[in-house]
């Protein structure tokens, strides 16, 4: 069987209410904002990318000008995570996959999604799931086409989680922790930019 063909989507329609004032996707990372090195990095692939957007969100819509991203409006974000999932499964072309790949994971680059995809060839059915290099389950999660037309069912701020009973998962090994680094908040940031930075040890 071969692997189907993969829309990834980037939810970025939620509030970014932990940074206190900030927005965690417009941090810079290597002088790029994050929501556009992540949809740089997707795109890298070759893979179709969409990206879910509150209607009114003029600064994260400005980061990704120029991108070859399908940006999808969700003008009832405000109801949680799971209307982004709702809205970007909707627009994934009929006989695709769905790899959900969260914006404010930073350590994420276009080789870890590679890995995604390769691993697709071998379990094109499976749900694949990113873990970190010590066997704990992280992010992206790649979803196979039978799954996608679930997501219609998605509500509240679960995310994708109660497509995941009675799966069998196969799980995707990335480096370090790359897998499971999100930053909500200032201080997340602060700490990872520390330990970014701070020399290898010998």
């Amino acid at each position: 069987m071969s692997p189907p063909p993969t829309l990834i989507l980037i939810p970025a329609a939620g509030s970014s209410s932990r940074m206190r004032g900030g927005d965690k996707l417009l941090e810079q990372v290597d002088g790029t904002p994050q929501l556009a090195r992540a949809a740089t990095a997707a795109l890298a692939t070759g893979c179709p990318v969409a990206v879910t957007l509150r209607p009114d969100d003029a600064a994260r819509t400005a980061v990704l000008a120029g991108l070859a991203v399908t940006l999808i409006p969700v003008p009832d974000a405000a109801t949680g995570m799971s209307a982004s999932l709702r809205r970007g499964a909707a627009a994934c072309p009929p006989g695709h996959a769905l790899m959900v790949l969260p914006a404010d994971m930073p350590d994420i680059g276009a080789m870890d999604l590679g890995r995604m995809l390769a691993a697709q060839q071998v379990h094109p059915d499976r749900i694949l799931r990113a873990t970190g290099q010590d066997g704990r389950p992280g992010n992206p999660v790649l979803f196979p086409p039978r799954l996608v037309p679930r997501f219609a069912d998605l509500t509240g701020d679960e995310g994708a989680r109660r497509l995941l009973p009675g799966e069998s998962l196969v799980p995707v090994v990335l480096p370090m922790r790359r897998a499971l680094t999100d930053l909500d908040t200032p201080e997340d940031w602060a700490t990872w930019r520390v330990m970014r930075d701070s020399p290898a040890p010998r």
